[in-house]
C-alpha cells in the first residue's frame, strides 16, 4: 500500500481515467489550455491593436516622406511598435501632436 497526496491509503499507481490528481487539479485532462487562452486574449488582442496604430502611423509618416527603406523596414520587421516608436519620434523627429495631423511632410531621406 502506498500514500498518496491525498492522505488516502490504497494501491496507487498513478494518474488514471477518473482519478482526480494532482496533475489534473480535477480538470482530468487539457481544459487548462481553454483557461490559458481565455485569460491570454485580452492581452493579446491589445497587443495587435497596438502594434498596429504605431506600424500604421509610422508606415504613413515614412511614405509621406519618401523614406522607402525606412518603409520596407517597418513593414517587414514586427516588435511590437518599439521600433515605429523609435522612428516617428527620433528619426522621423515628430512630436506626439503632430502624429495624427495631416499637413504635407518634408521629404527627408534617411
Amino acid at each position: 500500500m502506498m500514500y498518496n497526496n491525498f492522505g488516502n491509503w490504497g494501491n496507487w499507481s498513478g494518474y488514471g481515467p477518473g482519478q482526480w490528481g494532482m496533475m489534473s487539479a480535477g480538470w482530468g485532462g487539457n481544459e487548462w489550455i481553454f483557461l490559458a487562452m481565455a485569460i491570454a486574449a485580452p492581452f493579446i488582442i491589445i497587443a495587435i491593436l497596438w502594434s498596429v496604430l504605431w506600424k500604421g502611423l509610422a508606415l504613413w509618416h515614412a511614405g509621406r516622406r519618401g523614406q522607402y527603406w525606412w518603409f520596407i523596414i517597418l513593414l517587414v520587421v514586427n516588435t511590437l511598435g518599439i521600433l515605429e516608436i523609435v522612428y516617428l519620434f527620433f528619426v522621423a523627429g515628430l512630436k506626439f501632436k503632430e502624429l495624427f495631423s495631416g499637413h504635407s511632410h518634408g521629404h527627408d531621406h534617411h
